[in-house]
């Protein structure tokens, strides 16, 4: 088992040891399709028997159509039933296929929950309108037995060929699951978990205790309202009636706010994985943030949202923080650490679209395209080669040689260009690149200036007028990094000057939060171009940072690995069968380790693995344990000194 620590914050309750199935006095009634598993037994029936028929399409909306209808009570079942295996043209050989199809299809969090099954089979019973001939061979590998289940069975002709289904069955009647439940008189609380009205019914016919509605595959908008509990998964009814489940809190209950019209892929990914997620279109305010971030685990912001020490006073619940950008700078890491809120970023993922828009902008201002264009839009037609040259030959120096740099490097020398290059930390050359020893030195060598500089404060003002005055006559300078690194007073200087020939700007010391509000004294001089930070915004690169991000994020939060963590010492390791994991996170100070074996000690625990890694300010545990434990051992090492916060996992 792996726990882990976090001082002041809400410990999730694992309920593993606490209830005993002979001691336990509840009857769980499962549904089948939509809810055992993912999709609707008969439209899947009908991918196999309608493979070779010209009109597959139409028929299977047809199915569904009459699936829907049948399940939200439009029409009786027994209707429903009927017009649905004309239309399926299905053999008996068909079913050995469904069955196949099915068992890759078994709802996640039921199959997350298997042990559940096992243990609990003599209190579960399946009730579906299905039928028996697929049912029972997928739900028997949940030690479910065949007498357990209840469900329609197919009649066939002499060819094989299902013509029909038993009429005799209740469960193929208007309230046949009614009829059926009330035939098994079984004494104890009756919960019902299913996605269709005819599951609700039975709780209102007042045989069934409870009625949940399980929203994971399908919900069905017209039992939502009627339900006891809308229940996203199986972890939701299992940790409502504190039932043993693989995971200690439910996916459902972590809130995720993302901001700043975060990628779409993002988004479906982590509701994918079955979180909350709240996708907010643009940035917020500080006050409005420190509002709004009450009771969010997961924040996902991109460059203008600002983490503050103010934001995170009210950031009860905050586990992490994806950054869907290069930068961290916008963030209060420090803060964020001394909390116990890992950070994580995506530092090489949007790498090659700014060397692109790079590349482009170096053969553009060398070409003077840009003011030819704005010329040609205002209808001068100027042909002449003046001041037009090849970017092959031009020595190009990069100040900054990190992932942007030294790829650019080497897409620049593939085109001909001569690199030169300078980084405060040594750095290998790549191809025939060749390092500067000072900054002064590129400077003064080189026919065009890029820099690719990360948003260290060291480097505010890097490039000012004593850096202008160092170049070239006629030099080409671009800055795709952070807007505070170059003086913009000075560079407009050198440009309506002359000595700056033409310049690329991304990035500015103050970027607007509308599309009407950018001002710089920059705008309206030719030759240069000015963007509005969109260095990383490509579908490519927002495509890869929505993947990335996401998962570096669910790692933390379902394994406890930080692995990639900007703030968080970095732990990656794997996972224990049958063990309990606990996460700790403590201020950096002796005898931590100590104190939490101590705690484990006293209670006979056995450590299976146990990592420790710190940095200058705090400690991060991980252990992982093969015992049951009880809320003593999670209260005794919340109370070990300097404990910043404890998480159970699983």
């Amino acid at each position: 088992m792996r726990l882990i620590l976090v001082h002041k914050f809400p410990t999730f309750t694992n309920y593993h040891n606490h209830h005993n199935p002979l001691q336990l006095k509840k009857i769980f009634i499962f549904d089948f399709d939509s809810t055992l598993t993912q999709v609707e037994a008969f439209e899947e029936l009908g991918e196999i028997s309608l493979k070779n028929e010209p009109d597959k399409k139409k028929f299977l909306a047809e199915i569904k159509r009459i699936t829907d209808a049948g399940v939200d009570g439009t029409i009786t079942f027994t209707e429903s039933l009927e017009k649905r295996l004309k239309l399926l043209h299905a053999h008996k050989e068909h079913l050995d296929l469904l069955v196949k199809r099915l068992k890759k299809k078994i709802s996640t969090s039921i199959a997350r929950n298997k042990e559940f099954f096992i243990q609990y089979s003599d209190s579960i019973y399946i009730i579906s309108c299905g039928f028996k001939e697929f049912i029972v061979p997928i739900v028997s590998v949940y030690n479910i037995a065949p007498d357990r289940v209840y469900a329609n069975t197919f009649v066939y002709d002499r060819h094989g060929n299902i013509s029909g289904f038993d009429k005799e069955n209740v469960l193929s009647q208007p309230d046949g699951k009614i009829a059926q439940l009330k035939s098994l008189d079984l004494k104890g609380d009756i919960y019902v978990i299913g996605d269709g009205y005819s599951d609700y019914q039975m709780k209102e016919a007042g045989i069934a205790h409870k009625f949940f509605a399980y929203t994971e595959n399908i919900s069905r908008s017209n039992i939502l309202h009627r339900a006891d509990h809308i229940t996203p998964n199986l972890d939701e009814f299992l940790y409502l009636n504190k039932l043993p489940a693989s995971v200690s809190y439910p996916k459902n209950r972590i809130k995720v706010l993302l901001l700043e019209n975060i990628h779409p892929q993002a988004v479906e990914v982590l509701t994918e994985e079955g979180y909350a997620v709240e996708h907010v279109s643009h940035g917020i305010s500080e006050d409005e943030l420190a509002e709004r971030i009450k009771n969010v685990s997961i924040l996902g912001i991109r460059s203008k949202t600002n983490i503050t020490e103010k934001v995170l006073q009210e950031a009860n619940k905050l586990l992490a923080i994806g950054c869907f950008c290069i930068g961290t700078n916008q963030v209060d890491l420090e803060a964020c650490m001394r909390k116990g809120v890992a950070v994580f970023n995506a530092p090489y993922s949007n790498t090659r679209s700014v060397v692109e828009l790079a590349i482009g902008e170096i053969i553009m201002l060398m070409r003077r395209i840009f003011e030819a264009s704005v010329n040609m839009h205002t209808g001068v037609w100027n042909k002449s080669s003046g001041g037009s040259f090849e970017i092959r030959g031009k020595k190009l120096g990069i100040i900054g040689y990190g992932n942007i740099g030294s790829q650019l490097s080497v897409l620049a020398e593939s085109l001909g260009m001569q690199v030169l290059y300078y980084d405060v930390i040594e750095k290998l050359s790549l191809g025939n690149a060749h390092k500067c020893d000072t900054l002064k030195e590129l400077l003064k060598k080189s026919d065009v200036i890029t820099v690719h500089v990360d948003g260290n404060e060291h480097n505010s003002g890097l490039i000012g007028e004593k850096e202008f005055r160092m170049m070239k006559d006629g030099v080409i300078f671009l800055n795709l990094s952070r807007g505070f690194v170059v003086d913009i007073a000075a560079l407009e200087k050198g440009l309506r000057s002359g000595k700056i020939r033409g310049a690329g700007i991304d990035v500015f010391p103050e970027e607007p939060e509308s599309k009407q509000g950018f001002i710089s004294p920059l705008r309206d001089i030719p030759n240069v171009i000015l963007t509005p930070h969109i260095g990383g915004s490509t579908d490519e690169a927002q495509r890869n940072i929505a993947s990335y991000v996401p998962s570096r994020l669910m790692d933390y939060i379902n394994s406890g690995n930080s692995f990639a963590s900007v703030n968080l010492p970095n732990l990656q390791l794997p996972e224990f069968q049958k063990a309990h994991r606990l996460l700790h996170i403590h201020e950096n100070v002796p005898g931590i380790m100590a104190k939490v074996n101590n705690v484990f000690a006293n209670y006979n625990i056995n450590i299976l693995g146990q990592y420790l890694k710190t940095n200058e300010v705090i400690g991060y545990m991980i252990t992982d344990i093969n015992k049951e434990y009880d809320s003593e051992v999670i209260k005794e090492l919340r109370k070990i000194p300097n404990t910043i916060r404890l998480r159970v996992l699983y």
